[in-house]
């Protein structure tokens, strides 16, 4: 697939929006007092594969966040803001790597243009951050709904804002909560402008729900070459975020520093525990930074010749199964030694 042309956008002098290279972003959902949790949950993003961390500053006593994080990770940081441009600015001053705000909450132009000139004068960028939540009542009258149309003229207003004070490092997301509604918004909105997107839908729900919806929208803009940032947005543990996040992105064949698995349903022919060797597998693999596919297939049908394009896999048979590589079998195995003698074999390569 050929990805969108944008302009580049750095931040923190070594994330470039823009290029091949499709960030994966989470958000910490600690309590803002709870200065060591949100430390330690940051920590935890990034060992879990996150590329940029969020934090909410819904107040003054939440700046205090900023140092306390950056002192411990080495992902960049992005301040959620909204309402008071105060909170902006003492962010930036903070040190944050990167806001978000929605300039329509922010208040009147004066207000925007001290954001503006805070982060100019730092050298960080700006996401506009419009969901189906924030549409300005004007918008919305004029839609009665805050339609794809309504959620793209909202955020491209408020990019002419920025821009009339020459600020253009500007990244841009509008998610809706409804799939279809967030694809036909980025669609529209990656004809109207150059700038790199932030894809998501918001409010995706809990864990399974709000995955599948997340790759759908998500997935599905990806495969048009559409995004360069992404967050799977959960109600729970944002590290099922991050890892959900990576696995759209070895979906769409936009992760080539990963192990990719591949396994059959299983059917009557069936003589092996496919399903406990896949979740072995699964598991053992996660932390291995490799691009090669292996496919763990239950019977000789779907074993070397339909998996034939796999570099590694294992076709069962009764009580064992065939090692093979790109088609080619290479031994035979008992059940009992499948797991260790493929994840050898997977370090090897």
């Amino acid at each position: 697939m050929k990805k969108r042309e944008v302009n580049l956008v750095n931040l923190k002098n070594r994330y470039v929006f823009g290029k091949d290279k499709i960030y994966v972003q989470s958000m910490l959902n600690k309590p803002p007092e709870d200065i060591n949790g949100n430390v330690q949950q940051a920590k935890e993003l990034e060992n879990s594969g996150c590329d940029i961390v969020r934090v909410a500053i819904p107040n003054m006593e939440a700046i205090q966040l900023i140092p306390a994080i950056k002192d411990k990770i080495s992902i960049p940081l992005v301040a959620d803001i909204h309402f008071d441009y105060k909170l902006a600015i003492e962010a930036v001053n903070a040190g944050v790597d990167k806001i978000r705000i929605n300039p329509g909450n922010i208040g009147d132009e004066s207000k925007i243009k001290q954001v503006i000139s805070a982060c100019k004068k730092a050298s960080i960028p700006i996401r506009i951050g419009v969901n189906s939540g924030s549409v300005e009542k004007n918008i919305l009258e004029k839609y009665s709904f805050p339609t794809p149309n309504a959620l793209v003229e909202s955020a491209l207003n408020n990019v002419k804002l920025l821009e009339k004070y020459d600020f253009k490092d500007i990244i841009i997301s509008i998610k809706s909560s409804d799939v279809i509604d967030t694809i036909n918004a980025y669609r529209l909105l990656a004809q109207e402008c150059s700038y790199p997107l932030h894809l998501g839908v918001t409010e995706a729900g809990t864990k399974h729900m709000g995955i599948i919806k997340s790759a759908i929208g998500i997935g599905s803009l990806l495969a048009d070459g559409i995004g360069d940032t992404i967050r799977v947005s959960l109600t729970g543990d944002p590290i099922d975020e991050v890892k959900a996040g990576h696995d759209i992105l070895k979906a769409v064949n936009l992760d080539d520093n990963s192990v990719k698995i591949v396994s059959c349903p299983t059917c009557g022919r069936t003589k092996i525990d496919i399903l406990s060797i896949a979740n072995k597998i699964e598991k053992e693999v996660m932390n291995i930074k490799k691009d090669i596919k292996v496919a763990i297939m239950g019977c000789a049908v779907n074993g070397p010749g339909e998996a034939k394009d796999a570099d590694i896999g294992i076709a069962g048979g009764d009580g064992c199964a065939l090692l093979f590589k790109k088609g080619k079998i290479c031994e035979k195995i008992p059940e009992s030694e499948i797991l260790k003698v493929l994840i050898n074999e997977i370090k090897k390569m």
